[in-house]
Parts: C-alpha cells; structure tokens; sequence
C-alpha cells in the first residue's frame, strides 16, 4: 500500500466505486472494475484483491434488496455453480490471463447473441429459460468465470434477463447469488495466496468508496424505467466481454 502513488490510488478508489454502483443499480459494470485493479496490482494477484470489493458490495445489495430475491431461480443455479467455481480452482494453475480473458469474453459474447436469437424466438423464449439445461449451463459458465476472472456479472445478466425480473427483483436475486457465491470462492483465493491480510487491509481502506458508489446505484436503479434498465446492462455485457476480449 505505501508503494501506490496518488494516480494508482485514485485508480482502486474509482474500481471500488464502480463495484457500489454495480452492485446497486448497474449489474454487470463490475466487470470493468477488474481491468482498472489488474493495472495497479499484478493481473494474477488482482482477482484476490478484488473478491473482497465484490463482496462488500455484495452486502450492500442484499441489504437494501433483500426482500426482492427470487429464491426458485437460484436454487436451480447452485449446484452447478458450485461445480464451476471447483472447475476454475483446478483450471487457475493451468491457464493464464492471456488465456482466460478471451475466453471468458467469447463465451459472453456468444451468449448474448443467443439472449438475442431467443428474445426474438417465441417458441425458444418460453422453453429455453426454464429447462434445466439452461440452468446447468448458466451455472457451470457463471461459477467458471467467478473464479477464475470475477467475470460472471455479464452471464448472471443472460440468466436474469431470460426470466423477465423487474430491476429491484433482478438486482435482489443477483446480489444473493453473488454474495453466496463470492463467500464460497474465499477459501479457494487463499488457499492459492490470492487473498491476505495485507490486501484485506487494503479493501477496508477502499469501503468508503464502495458505500458511495451503492449509494448511486440505489438512486439510479430507483429513476430508470424497465426497458431502459434492460437495454444498459445488456450493453454493459457486451462492453465487459469486448474488454475481456480484446483489453
């Protein structure tokens, strides 16, 4: 910490402050956070720094959402969630970032595509979302790239956008998803030395601007009509898939 200069300071406490707003009004903009982290602390080392930003935010959501999670959509997430994130952990001592950004990036550009074809679809858009196969493969993919990139934000996005949510129902399913989830991927982040006593302290330093950035998030989730909340974060998965991409 006594190594940061202003500008790199500046730089976590804008990446904290988009975690807030992500987590409280924009779902999936945290996916832009990750790459701001990565330039001031080693790429490798910045998932663990960033997982307990996440779950600081995390906190915030449920506690202000809370009363608008839809639990049937969850439950049928878990089990294949808590493969994926198994998967990542065993996957992280064999790929690196040149080889997991991408990857992730195209997984979610394909799938946005496919939320497209299926919008577009009647037949698939009142099939698709609610067979078991969609679940697994959401799970499995969202549990993947939690724990590899902190990037599930633009698949959860697919999944909650196919089940028709209204924004308060949206933001209160993803924030019980994400705070369950993030919690379990802490043993496995310190277990590989991502996560310390030093980041942690690191992070509490940080939580001002996280509260801050829900805080915005709140009120802005409060003004946006439906579409227009539909339309932005479907944008914003796209732009967090570009950037995984092609950052």
């Amino acid at each position: 910490m006594e190594e940061l200069n202003t500008t790199q300071w500046a730089i976590m406490a804008l990446a904290a402050g988009i975690v807030g707003l992500s987590k409280s009004g924009l779902p999936g903009l945290a996916i832009l956070a990750i790459p701001l982290v990565a330039a001031v602390v080693p790429a490798r080392m910045s998932t663990g720094f960033i997982l307990p930003m996440l779950i600081a935010g995390d906190i915030i959501g449920v506690a202000y959402y809370r009363r608008h999670a839809e639990w049937r959509y969850l439950i049928r997430l878990f089990p294949w969630t808590v493969a994926g994130v198994v998967t990542g952990w065993l996957s992280l001592g064999h790929l690196n970032d040149t080889q997991i950004k991408p990857l992730i990036g195209g997984i979610v550009l394909i799938m946005l595509v496919l939320n497209i074809v299926r919008q577009r679809t009647t037949d698939l858009d009142s099939r698709i979302p609610h067979s078991l196969g969609f679940a697994a493969v959401i799970g499995l993919l969202a549990g993947f790239t939690t724990m590899v990139a902190n990037a599930a934000g633009p698949i959860m996005i697919i999944y909650l956008l196919a089940m028709s949510l209204p924004p308060a129902a949206f933001l209160g399913t993803s924030a019980w998803f994400f705070l369950l989830v993030n919690l379990f991927k802490v043993p496995f982040s310190a277990q590989l030395g991502l996560i310390t006593l030093s980041s942690l302290k690191f992070n509490a330093l940080l939580f001002p601007c996280i509260a801050l950035g829900a805080w915005g998030g709140v009120r802005f989730a409060r003004l946006v009509p439906r579409r227009v909340f539909e339309s932005l974060v479907q944008i914003l998965a796209a732009l967090g898939a570009l950037n995984l991409l092609f950052g």
